[in-house]
């Protein structure tokens, strides 16, 4: 009897503390869309001035959009790991195309996985963790995603290459391996049917389904979107805005690579994927369409929210996990920590707040402790994000005054470090493979290398100094010594 009694009590305690939380107004719900491989620089909000994103370029209209936004590791499961955990890549050890989950331990308590401790519904719609693209969409399945961060997962299984319409393989793959036309290689399909064959249009009905149906209660709904991530898919409609014809190729300087060390040589070049001139301006235009129909789906759930009259009590954030290179020094793809593969687009969009330009450096992992605090949870790991919250009221607020990102890349490791003047690439941690640094004022395209100009010796040894800090704080898995590195 009185085990009944026991068990009679606790279930009512569960159900009153359930109605509390649906009735809160001070518990916000959480809506994270992110795209997959998006570069700043095919954004129009950041400056390009092709009409691509109207719908993100409405999002950052009305919220803070950040211009100096870096990810810390130009790849897809690094990345993620990294901002989903609220740690550095060498913090998680997890530098290939993992969840980082089996690295970081059981214990680590992940961005989603504490409101759904909270109390909050959570779920995740296609790729937030790795998912293989495009393998794991083409087979519908989980990829290296972590189950203990979510109530309900759902994948969108899509066609990718494979989709009915015309295809073109706009490179050869630098890997000899061109039977796998439609895999990790810039193929373009301009694609038959609607926006609903594909994964995100899918993703976009799912996700906007999972809000009107979870509109009640709060909600952390991470919605991941995988294009423009190769292969560039999209209906067919898409393209028609960007003529390959048309479409400006970036400047090309000679002698480029001169005064770039050879690490720092992109793994997808012009000259080793053989690109003709066509080719490069048709892998730009399939690119850009990806990016138009990747913000269509945008548009599709950010119209959802505001009709279920949930603007007033959601936060909203877009990013992406890394950038892109389009042909920039003759780079495709990422891994590079050149300005375009390792910026990323970043809006947050807080009920209450002013819309701003913060100018503040932000680096993905700053999510994980920006949006808790905004909900008023306690964080429960001294993670080495920093919150972004002070930049919401004040955006000339500086969080910090460099931003940190890492790459590996045939076994050598590299660090970016950047700051308000200078951009510094370091390859290996005693520079054995050389280092670069760029006056970003002068030089905002990164062609004059001035990190053997005896001129600049001072910039190199001060970044070689911080550099050295910057990588003791984060390999310290106590992580608090990591709050001692200055703003960095």
């Amino acid at each position: 009897m009185k085990m009944k009694l026991r068990l009679l009590f606790l279930m009512t305690m569960a159900v009153m503390a359930n109605r509390a939380i649906a009735q809160d107004p001070q518990r916000p719900n959480v809506l994270f869309i992110i795209a997959d491989d998006l570069t700043a620089n095919a954004v129009s909000c950041y400056g390009n001035p092709l009409n691509i994103t109207p719908n993100i370029d409405q999002l950052a209209a009305e919220g803070i959009r950040y211009e100096r936004a870096y990810c810390q590791f130009p790849v897809c499961g690094p990345s993620r790991a990294s901002f989903m955990s609220g740690y550095y890549p060498h913090a998680t050890e997890t530098f290939g195309y993992t969840s980082g989950r089996e690295n970081i331990g059981p214990e680590k308590v992940t961005w989603s996985q504490l409101f759904k401790n909270e109390g909050y519904y959570t779920a995740r719609v296609s790729k937030i963790f790795h998912m293989g693209v495009p393998g794991d969409i083409e087979k519908g399945s989980n990829g290296a995603d972590d189950a203990a961060s979510w109530q309900e997962r759902f994948n969108s299984q899509g066609p990718e290459w494979k989709a009915e319409g015309a295809a073109e393989l706009v490179q050869n793959n630098p890997y000899n391996a061109l039977e796998r036309k439609g895999g990790n290689v810039m193929t373009i399909v301009k694609a038959s049917g609607d926006d609903g064959v594909h994964a995100d249009g899918k993703t976009a009905e799912k996700a906007s389904a999972l809000i009107r149906k979870h509109k009640d209660s709060p909600f952390f709904l991470a919605v991941g979107l995988v294009r423009p991530h190769v292969p560039f898919v999209a209906p067919a409609s898409y393209f028609e805005a960007f003529p390959y014809r048309e479409m400006v190729l970036p400047p090309k300087v000679i002698g480029d690579w001169d005064d770039i060390p050879a690490s720092g040589i992109n793994y997808v070049t012009t000259v080793n994927a053989e690109m003709s001139e066509d080719q490069e301006k048709k892998a730009i235009s399939g690119y850009y369409a990806a990016v138009s129909y990747m913000d269509a789906q945008v548009g599709k759930v950010l119209k959802t929210l505001k009709n279920e009259g949930l603007e007033d009590n959601t936060i909203v954030i877009f990013t992406s996990d890394h950038g892109f290179h389009l042909g920039e020094h003759e780079f495709w793809m990422k891994v590079s920590l050149h300005e375009e593969s390792a910026k990323v687009p970043l809006i947050i969009k807080v009920p209450g707040k002013s819309p701003a330009v913060c100018r503040s450096f932000a680096e993905l992992i700053d999510l994980y402790p920006t949006v808790a605090e905004l909900a008023g949870l306690e964080l429960p790991n001294e993670i080495q994000g920093k919150s972004l919250v002070n930049t919401l009221d004040d955006p000339t607020f500086e969080v910090r005054d460099m931003a940190f990102s890492v790459s590996k890349y045939r076994g050598v490791e590299a660090f970016l470090l950047r700051n308000d003047r200078w951009a510094f690439i370091q390859y290996g941690e005693e520079g054995e493979g050389g280092m670069e640094l760029f006056d970003m004022v002068n030089d905002p395209q990164q062609f004059n290398n001035l990190a053997k100009n005896p001129q600049y010796a001072a910039q190199v040894d001060m970044f070689q100094q911080r550099l050295k800090q910057k990588l003791v704080a984060v390999r310290d898995n106590d992580l608090g010594k990591s709050y001692g590195m200055g703003d960095l």
